[in-house]
């Protein structure tokens, strides 16, 4: 069991905000499995995100790994469907299993909306109160790299401290509630010692503790400006340029890599941050929680990004390919 501020993982697996977290369905089969500590739903936006149409918006998997490639950018329905979704869900007073909401924004007055949304339905749910566990949790993903003419706000902490500071006053106002970064793949360390540095700035004093925002990181997101072939994949797409002979397994030629391909990349990125955190001199940092993901498609993987520094483990591949069995797969001995 691990915990995350106000939430309970266990088992500490779990799926990442992915497209196979898109639907009703998808949520409950995922939620009813014996063998995830928690669900997060795919990232949505207050309105819902435009799909120019589901031939482009799609993903590939490789033939010869388990791994993918996809054009996806955020879910086509809005918060508010996730969350009428989730009150069916946790109705039941048995329903303990902690669901993180997945959502996203570039604009702060539109993320305090998204915010508040999801505080009135904690306060519905009596999800704040100070004797328990919460079952809801917040996940700010930064990171997605499918967004035409929006780079990822993590890689640019000017970017990124806009949105922080909605969620800071969030939890300010009710410190059960429990905040996360969804963070990219990152590849020198400037990148991630200047996101620790913007997320330890708003570490506060309260009645003689300090606290801070954040209480975990999802590491990593997709890999962007990845490419695969039709010859590599079990699956192509015809182009959105091109009407004959496309070599290209996405429509849109580039995507956000995941799976195996990017499984050193992830550990890494684990590795770093844990590292990073458990030398800092505040804290608070030394408690933020790492959820590792990326090319989790064996339980030795699982194993190795424990090694590394993940506190809990999340996969999103292999559960497109195998469905929710990926978790009962990923939990044998």
């Amino acid at each position: 069991m691990v915990t995350i501020n106000s939430i309970q993982v266990s088992p500490a697996l779990l799926n990442s905000s992915c497209a196979w977290a898109s639907e009703e369905i998808q949520l409950r089969e995922l939620y009813d499995s014996d063998f995830t500590g928690a669900v997060t739903t795919r990232t949505s936006t207050l309105n819902g995100f435009a799909e120019d149409s589901p031939a482009v918006h799609t993903v590939t998997f490789s033939s010869e790994t388990i791994t993918s490639l996809n054009s996806y950018g955020y879910s086509p329905h809005p918060l508010s469907t996730y969350l009428t979704w989730i009150e069916s869900m946790l109705a039941s007073d048995n329903a303990k299993k902690p669901i993180l909401i997945s959502i996203t924004s570039s604009n702060p007055s539109e993320l305090e909306e998204m915010v508040d949304s999801i505080q009135k339905l904690r306060t519905k749910l009596n999800d704040s109160a100070d004797n328990q566990f919460s079952r809801i949790a917040i996940e700010l993903n930064t990171s997605c790299p499918n967004i035409t003419y929006s780079p990822p706000p993590a890689y640019n902490p000017t970017d990124l401290s806009p949105l922080l500071e909605v969620l800071a006053k969030a939890y300010h106002s009710d410190r059960t509630l429990t905040i996360g970064l969804k963070l990219p793949p990152y590849t020198y360390v400037t990148q991630y010692s200047n996101l620790i540095e913007v997320v330890r700035s708003y570490t506060t004093e309260m009645k003689g503790e300090l606290w801070n925002p954040f209480s975990f990181f999802t590491c990593t997101n997709t890999l962007g400006s990845s490419l695969l072939f039709t010859e590599q994949t079990t699956t192509a797409f015809p182009s959105v340029s091109d009407t004959n002979d496309n070599p290209f397994a996405l429509p849109t030629h580039l995507g956000g890599l995941a799976g195996e391909a990017i499984h050193s990349l992830s550990l890494g990125n684990v590795y770093t941050f844990s590292q990073l955190l458990a030398k800092s001199e505040d804290p608070c940092m030394n408690r933020i929680v790492i959820i590792g993901v990326g090319g989790v498609t064996t339980p030795a993987a699982v194993s190795r990004m424990r090694k590394a520094g993940a506190q809990v483990v999340a996969c999103a591949t292999l559960l497109g390919r195998m469905g929710v069995r990926a978790f009962e797969i990923l939990s044998s001995v």
